[in-house]
């Protein structure tokens, strides 16, 4: 339904002109006037449950209201005139929409209130132009994850907790509609021959939709928001997240550059903290980044974004992550940063880590360090390399320096669990050793987890002349003697 009208909000602005002589028989609204070709017979009224006054997120709209709400679009689309529309930019065209759902709320003698009728003004009009029932969630900076499922369902996550919200759309076709206009955005698409799509919103925000006829119950969309101000390591610090010993110990490991992967289940904050890490980079450096839908948040000026994208119609033209990876060492980069690894590409970020771009990242789906590393192994073997398992394993030594564990909490709260160093090989294992560790103490009478952030005595790490080459070995001493004073004391 609203496929037709996708590209409204991206054409350039241009002066609003009148596009309509007003008729005899529309009752006039205050403002200018707008391209209508509304009925001319007033209709009775349709009444309208009163719905509280500026409701919450989670008021419950009545029957009542969705299908007043349904009239007046369905009048709506009869009546605009979607080539002048076409003209306008974003709030010009919103300002026309609201004239029209104006009169078409008078001649058809609605009766509401001035609050209801504002609140089925805004409705209507990000139906139109944004993204319908979303936009109050979006605009929300407390909301991490929205999670829809089918027209009926909307849930949403907040302080780590998932819960259900009262926020629905007209019918799946409405839902469908802006599933494809997000997609669209970044120049890819959802249909039944392309059911699964990975997109993002502008300000970077992560979306994933799965639509019929894979998901049963209507289009499944998920989107991981961003916050609006760019969390930093001091953020991570205040919220418990890390201890502020733990945050000098990342500190020197960004301004040494360290090869560090980050792993972590799903939600647990890899990709933040990887923004975080990324702060340490310095101004003169350049950085490539590859990524499945662009999240990352970088703020050097020399950064150069890197997308994958799917195939087209013909299943041509697909440029996959190990492209991607494999394209940026001919970039010239001093870093490369890997959104998530997930497959072959594993080897060539090992390549590149050992071959001159010390202070690459990544991060991967793990739920310990060790296991983070036989992840890598995996993925590695996956791609079809015919490699013995101990030259692998020496080529992840080699490479990799640093591990960042991340953990979600049954409480909802988001840990770094663990800061472990990969330091060799014994025979055929990799041996790692772990600088900091969270620990449990329990939980308050709110049910959230206490605990506390400790070192684990080791006082010389195995980076530590890649610290002292740059300057840093008091800073990390520091830091560690400070974890054990802190582990004296709990």
């Amino acid at each position: 339904m609203f496929g037709k009208r996708s590209a409204v909000s991206e054409l350039p602005a241009r002066p609003a002109a009148s596009a309509r002589a007003p008729s005899p028989a529309t009752v006039p609204v205050p403002g200018p006037p707008a391209a209508s070709r509304l009925a001319t017979k007033a209709e009775p009224a349709v009444p309208l449950s009163a719905p509280p006054t500026k409701p919450p997120l989670s008021d419950v709209r009545s029957e009542d209201y969705y299908a007043v709400k349904t009239t007046i679009f369905n009048a709506l689309i009869d009546s605009i005139d979607l080539a002048q529309l076409a003209q306008l930019d974003a709030a010009s065209a919103r300002e026309e929409i609201r004239d029209i759902v104006n009169e078409i709320i008078s001649i058809k003698s609605v009766v509401m209130s001035i609050a209801e009728q504002e609140h089925l003004l805004q409705d209507i009009c990000n139906d139109v132009l944004g993204y319908g029932p979303l936009e109050p969630l979006l605009a929300r900076d407390d909301i991490s994850d929205i999670m829809v499922n089918g027209a009926d369902r909307v849930f949403i996550e907040v302080g780590g907790k998932v819960q259900l919200t009262d926020i629905r759309f007209r019918d799946n076709a409405q839902l469908m509609n802006i599933c494809q206009r997000i997609v669209s955005q970044v120049g890819r698409r959802v249909d039944e021959s392309s059911p699964i799509c990975d997109a993002r919103l502008l300000d970077g925000s992560r979306v994933n939709v799965i639509a019929p006829p894979l998901s049963l119950d209507g289009p499944t969309l998920t989107i991981r928001k961003f916050k609006k101000d760019k969390l930093k390591l001091e953020d991570l610090v205040r919220f418990g997240s890390i201890s502020s010993a733990g945050a000098n110990i990342l500190k020197v490991v960004g301004h040494s550059r360290c090869n560090v992967l980050i792993s972590g289940g799903t939600g647990s904050g890899k990709t933040t903290l990887l923004n975080c890490l990324t702060g340490f980079i310095e101004q003169d450096e350049r950085v490539v980044t590859c990524e499945d839908a662009a999240e990352l948040q970088l703020q050097q000026p020399h950064v150069v974004r890197l997308e994958t994208r799917p195939p087209n119609l013909e299943g041509q033209g697909q440029i996959t992550m190990r492209d991607l990876v494999r394209n940026c060492l001919r970039m010239r980069p001093e870093r490369i940063i890997v959104g998530e690894v997930r497959g072959p590409e594993a080897f060539d970020l090992l390549q590149a880590m050992n071959t001159g771009h010390d202070g690459s990242m990544g991060t991967l789906h793990a739920n310990s360090p060790r296991e983070a590393l036989s992840r890598l192994e995996s993925m590695i073997t996956m791609g079809g390399f015919q490699l013995p398992t101990r030259t692998i394993r020496e080529m992840i030594v080699a490479s990799i320096d640093v591990i960042i564990q991340a953990e979600r909490l049954r409480d909802g709260s988001r840990r770094i669990t663990h800061v472990t160093e990969v330091i060799g090989m014994e025979g055929d294992v990799i041996i790692t050793q772990d600088l900091l560790n969270y620990e449990i103490n329990g939980e308050d009478e709110a049910g959230r987890i206490k605990g506390i952030h400790v070192g684990t005595g080791i006082v010389r790490p195995a980076f530590w002349e890649r610290a002292r080459y740059y300057g840093l070995e008091a800073d990390l001493a520091e830091a560690l003697d400070d974890l054990q004073s802190a582990g004296s004391l709990r």
